[in-house]
């Protein structure tokens, strides 16, 4: 796995963010549950092995959160590629881009990949098939445009707020479980701790409709844009 700036913005720093309820659960919750037993264990282990624990329980955070973005959030709200911005704006039915515009944009494409889109009425009667067309075209203007500074920006700034979205889930469940285990234990601070950290993550998940929408519309309109200055 290549570690580059997107990884450390877009992937890592989301579940810096989101693991503060985990963080919690461990010393909170499991460590007056099994405080002795996680003591052995760590007495047990080298140095180097237990820091490899933790650093293995990171790079976890990190693949789940990226699993549960893309498969709950990006999923839902785009059902794959055939219906992301990127698709979506280069459709003659859409009215995002102005004629003249897509116009342009497909001739380029053309040019560029000999691809050629479907016509409006071809498009009306073959929507997948128009759909996948420029799912492909879309991902050679990627590999085209992978090393510009503008588009790249705007994808690690997609990437944190869908992982982001992500993490929060996974945090809810841990705020969810601080709380239940501070209401047996009758522990204010902790039952109070709970509700903060339950209230800061339902946050993000009530606007996430917005949130990945407008971030994913931005990175459409800036990839077309940057495609066009070639």
């Amino acid at each position: 796995m290549k570690v580059d700036t997107y990884y450390y913005k877009a992937r890592l720093f989301p579940t810096v963010i989101t693991s503060i309820p985990l963080f919690v659960f461990v010393i909170q919750v499991l460590k007056p549950l099994y405080g002795e037993s996680l003591k052995k264990i760590f007495d047990i282990l080298p140095m180097l092995t237990s820091l490899g624990i933790y650093a293995g329980l990171v790079f976890l955070s990190v693949q789940i959160n990226r699993f549960v973005s893309k498969e709950i959030f990006q999923r839902f709200f785009f059902k794959e590629d055939i219906n992301m911005p990127t698709t979506n704006y280069l459709l003659w039915s859409n009215e995002f881009f102005a004629i003249d515009t897509k116009k342009a944009i497909r001739e380029k494409i053309f040019s560029s990949f000999n691809i050629t889109l479907l016509s409006p009425t071809e498009e009306q009667h073959e929507d997948l098939r128009a759909r996948n067309l420029i799912v492909h075209a879309v991902s050679q203007i990627k590999n085209k445009l992978r090393d510009n500074r503008v588009l790249f920006q705007h994808n690690i700034e997609y990437g944190f707020i869908r992982n982001l979205l992500g993490g929060s889930l996974i945090a809810i469940f841990f705020s969810i479980a601080i709380l239940v285990f501070a209401l047996i234990q009758s522990d204010l601070i902790l039952r109070n701790t709970g509700i903060i950290l339950l209230i800061v993550y339902l946050l993000p998940i009530a606007f996430c409709g917005v949130l990945i929408s407008r971030y994913g519309k931005y990175y459409a309109k800036v990839l077309y844009e940057q495609f066009m200055t070639l």
